[in-house]
């Protein structure tokens, strides 16, 4: 964060000086919420969560080097007090920005964000000082905290905005007002909150409704291949960039194929020219990924020989997606339990599918170890019913469905769509999967672990890499 007083962030957030004998001391560490995460010069937040009030921890950080305490009540350190922590954090983080003057890049949509996020920061690294969101946080606490990290040297804030209802995506913007906004795609995460595709579709937008004027230099980059996406353009007085495979993209990909390995690569096409990806990512679903992450660099001016390059040279940055390790006997374990769609479940059986092709040729199979997907409302039973569908279809070589309900749904699909035999499987837990996985597993095979996060089906996938193969606090 760029250096301020205590006294300018106590101006700036509304706040009281409590038990600061200097308000001209100024911040010149991180912000944070963690009081293990304080260096000399920090500001600690301090947040009453469900289960822990940070404000306990308040001398805790002083000790550890945090200058002062941005907290809801006095804590017998030095602290601005505020009326409220949360909104206090956003202005800060509001004027920080506004100060640096930085290009704002703030994406969307209901799934793929995360790694387009991570692909956008490696690229634009290539073309100046950049800052991004870590992992997924892209709440109102994960987006100002991102920003706050922001130094004068930064010229690109690449920041992920999630969203569970109408207004969330407003309220982020009004924190981190973008001058580029990218809108992924509209699908079927959080159905079940908003009641229908058109409700996401009507909160997803808000993003391009929060841009400036063509004028002013605002760019909306959306989805071609998406028809709720691209009807966003009528949303919003930016210039619209369309991305995709549409021919009408400004920035598109042809021949379009796989690599052995199950890698994606094409041929980029933007209006100042061409070039070759070969990405090292996993999954056709990348493609369009890529493409989002080139139309925000086109659009930042780099060149399409510069976007192809720094695209096939980036990987995954954030756990759990689309991990892919192999054991020293020759087992591949694809970890990519950390959320999961319908759409993004497709999507990784289609990759399970494609890295599976050179494995059966040498005997090996492919399992997929499926959980369930959260969220879903009504759409719940059809929605998991057609993925187990979908994994017959793609000759995956056994489902492992885990869980209650919902699994039971997924393994019934396989049923349904001729899995009839030893092909799929429902077991109760993550350990009971291990067990059946390690009994079973030989040279060659492919592991896909995949559910919605508050499953935690990360934990069959680490005990698979594990010697000890045990699931951790069973």
């Amino acid at each position: 964060m760029i250096a301020l007083t205590l006294a300018e962030i106590a101006d700036i957030t509304g706040g009281r000086p409590h038990d600061i004998p200097d308000p001209s001391v100024r911040i010149v560490g991180p912000v944070v919420i963690d009081s293990r995460q304080v260096e000399p010069g920090s500001l600690f937040v301090a947040f009453e969560g469900e289960h822990v009030d940070g404000h306990d921890y308040a001398e805790r950080a002083v000790a550890a080097g945090a200058a002062a305490v941005l907290a809801a009540r006095p804590v017998g350190v030095p602290a601005i007090v505020v009326a409220d922590v949360e909104k206090a954090l956003g202005a800060l983080a509001r004027a920080v920005v506004e100060r640096l003057g930085t290009d704002v890049v703030a994406l969307t949509g209901s799934a793929g964000k995360t790694s387009t996020k991570d692909l956008i920061a490696q690229v634009l690294q290539h073309h100046a000082p950049t800052v991004w969101t870590p992992g997924s946080l892209n709440n109102e606490i994960g987006l100002p905290l991102t920003a706050l990290k922001a130094t004068a040297e930064t010229r690109h804030l690449v920041l992920e905005m999630g969203a569970r209802g109408i207004g969330h995506i407003a309220y982020l913007t009004g924190l981190t007002p973008p001058r580029i906004g990218l809108v992924l795609n509209v699908g079927t995460a959080h159905i079940g909150e908003f009641g229908g595709r058109e409700a996401i579709a009507q909160a997803k937008g808000e993003l391009v409704e929060a841009l400036p004027t063509e004028a002013e230099g605002g760019v909306a980059v959306l989805n071609a291949d998406d028809l709720l996406v691209r009807a966003m353009s009528a949303r919003t007085k930016a210039r619209t960039v369309l991305f995709g495979e549409a021919e009408d993209a400004d920035v598109r990909a042809t021949e379009v194929r796989l690599t052995p390995a199950g890698q994606p690569a094409f041929t980029l096409h933007t209006p100042t020219g061409c070039g070759v990806v070969t990405l090292r990512l996993y999954g056709e679903h990348h493609v369009s990924n890529a493409l989002a992450a080139a139309a925000v660099a086109h659009v930042l001016g780099m060149s399409a020989e510069e976007i192809a390059s720094a695209l096939s040279g980036a990987g995954t940055l954030s756990r759990w997606r689309m991990e892919v390790t192999e054991r020293a006997d020759g087992v591949t374990i694809v970890n990519d339990a950390y959320n999961a769609n319908p759409e993004s479940m497709r999507a990784a059986l289609r990759a399970l599918a494609a890295m599976g092709g050179a494995a059966q040729a040498k005997g090996g199979r492919t399992w997929a170890v499926l959980g369930p997907m959260a969220e879903l409302g009504d759409a719940s039973l059809a929605e998991h019913d057609a993925v187990g569908r979908l994994a017959v279809r793609l000759n995956v070589s056994k489902l492992v469905a885990v869980g209650g309900r919902e699994a039971s749904w997924l393994q019934l699909g396989a049923y349904n769509e001729g899995s009839w035999g030893e092909e799929s499987v429902l077991v109760s837990d993550a350990q009971a999967a291990v067990d059946l996985l390690r009994s079973e597993l030989r040279p060659g095979d492919v592991v896909l672990v995949k559910a919605s996060r508050s499953i935690g089906l990360e934990r069959v996938a680490q005990a698979l890499l594990d010697s000890e193969g045990e699931v951790a606090g069973r």
